[in-house]
């Protein structure tokens, strides 16, 4: 089975395919038109469990699906894996609150570095709109309090589409460039959602 997904925005892709593929579809090629699309149905076939091809030509790529899947794709499970999935942190912003910027970036850098140094860190940190300009930007702390959050069991999801708007997507120094349906996953099976 074919699906031409070209011009589709984030998520479709992802949605279209992984419908065929709970449906029982064993050989499924998707067509996109962008490399972020590409990565996040990649994903999509690994995680659940798939043979997973993929080829470029002309701007285009396909994306082949081949085996029966093992099960639902999910994000990559956090700390808690046993029960719960724990708690995720949305950050849709560069800064906290709404008052003055300098003061909400350094906040936000706090906040990050807190949650690193925390007994219990979040399953994810969900990253959105102007939010992703912090693992694409050049703050050293910022980086630091990712890497050690991911060390610790964290799944950090940047959004692709807000990365392409904002012209990051070459610069994103950490984390895994991802998609609506990956993050609104990933909030939907934690306990809580902490928005900063």
């Amino acid at each position: 089975m074919q699906i031409d997904a070209k011009g589709l925005p984030c998520p479709q892709p992802v949605i279209l395919a992984k419908k065929e593929l709970d449906r029982g579809c064993e050989d499924l090629t998707v067509q996109v038109d962008n490399q972020a699309a590409m990565e996040n149905l990649s994903r999509l076939g690994k995680a659940m469990g798939l043979h997973v091809e993929t080829s470029e030509a002309a701007g285009a790529y396909a994306v082949r699906f081949t085996g029966k899947a093992a099960q639902a794709a999910e994000p990559a499970p956090g700390p808690r894996a046993g029960g719960g999935r724990g708690y995720a942190v949305f950050i849709g912003k560069d800064c906290v609150g709404g008052g003055d910027a300098t003061l909400g970036y350094n906040l936000l850098k706090m906040a990050l570095y807190t949650l690193s140094q925390s007994d219990e860190v979040p399953a994810s940190v969900l990253f959105m709109n102007a939010g992703v300009k912090l693992p694409a930007g050049e703050e050293t702390q910022v980086f630091d309090s990712l890497q050690t959050l991911i060390e610790r069991g964290t799944a950090v999801l940047v959004c692709g589409t807000c990365l392409n708007y904002y012209g990051l997507t070459e610069r994103l120094k950490i984390g895994t460039v991802s998609n609506m349906y990956d993050i609104i996953s990933a909030m939907q099976k934690a306990d809580k959602v902490i928005s900063l």
